[in-house]
């Protein structure tokens, strides 16, 4: 598994170390909800109050008596760490009957997006589960016979990620994204969190540490690092990839122009195949190393050995006679 280099936020750019490292900032950024894929509660859910209301309206004291019981005010709230203010936006809460049905699946019973919401819930045992960006935490509640409020710690932080090629060259924005995972006991990816990440985009996440993958192009040119997330921080880190773009063309002549309808294929220094392509002028990004890259057309097949080092895009000629 390859490790990546990766730039310490604030130093200059060639102090690169070789180990992984972080950067923090004592701001978290507001994210975006996420998108509810949860379904709805098949019959109608507690009485939702808007903050600072003090009365029940007519029509949600009617609501309250169909629960079949004295309802109660529940307040919820959440703060990045123990140490922080409320969170004042961004929050996805859901409420859950913590009894599963005869198929082991709980019912939601209500859900806001208010930073602070106050429900109506009849007296019971409930499971509140709250998202924040891509952190989350969930905890038991329990409803008696008066108002209830219920705080939730999330000990959240965030993640800025970046890569430059070796020698501080800059990476297309297509060529580049991120996975981020959970990180295991071993060097193995643990549990997918994102996928698809874009550069620079910030991502809120639960504290702890984090696998980090981060892929220039599609066939292998991937490194990879362990992050430290500290709650109420932005974390960043710049990753160093050893690869190029590459790019082929077939020609009769050396400069010559390009033959078209050309089947490639290369190959990595062991044999196999890692990239595939029929054209004049394909393109691909691969990692560091030896290939060999194979041209067919007709009934001809011409080969040639090639160097991919880490750095600007490369151009790669095969030379045959063929007109």
């Amino acid at each position: 598994m390859k490790r990546a280099q990766v730039l310490l936020v604030g130093l200059p750019l060639l102090a690169a170390i070789a180990a992984p490292a972080f950067a923090a900032s004592p701001v978290v950024p507001m994210p975006r909800p996420r998108p509810d894929h949860t379904p709805q509660p098949a019959t109608p859910g507690p009485v939702l109050v808007q903050d600072g209301s003090d009365d029940l309206s007519d029509s949600e004291a009617a609501a309250a008596t169909d629960l079949g019981t004295t309802p109660q005010r529940v307040t919820l709230t959440a703060e990045l760490t123990e140490k922080s203010a409320r969170i004042s936006d961004g929050l996805v809460w859901r409420i859950y009957d913590p009894r599963p049905d005869k198929n082991g699946q709980i019912a939601l019973v209500a859900k806001s997006e208010q930073a602070s919401p106050t429900l109506i819930l009849k007296p019971g045992d409930y499971v509140v589960h709250v998202a924040y960006g891509r952190a989350q935490a969930s905890d038991t509640l329990s409803v008696g016979n008066k108002a209830t409020t219920k705080d939730i710690v999330l000990d959240v932080g965030a993640l800025k990620l970046n890569a430059l090629i070796v020698g501080d060259l800059p990476i297309p924005f297509n060529l580049l994204h991120f996975s981020i995972y959970t990180a295991g006991a071993t060097d193995a990816e643990g549990t997918l969190v994102a996928d698809k990440v874009s550069p620079n985009d910030i991502l809120t996440l639960n504290a702890g540490t984090y696998h980090v993958a981060a892929y220039f192009g599609d066939v292998n040119a991937v490194v990879r690092a362990d992050l430290r997330v500290e709650p109420g921080q932005l974390t960043e880190a710049t990753l160093y990839e050893k690869g190029a773009q590459v790019s082929f063309k077939l020609v009769s002549e050396a400069g010559g122009e390009a033959i078209a309808d050309i089947d490639w294929t290369v190959q990595a220094s062991d044999g196999s195949s890692v990239f595939t392509n029929t054209g004049t002028f394909p393109a691909t990004v691969l990692e560091a190393g030896t290939y060999t890259v194979t041209a067919k057309r007709g009934g001809h097949t011409y080969t040639k050995q090639f160097e991919v080092k880490p750095g600007p895009a490369q151009d790669i000629e095969v030379v045959t006679t063929a007109g």
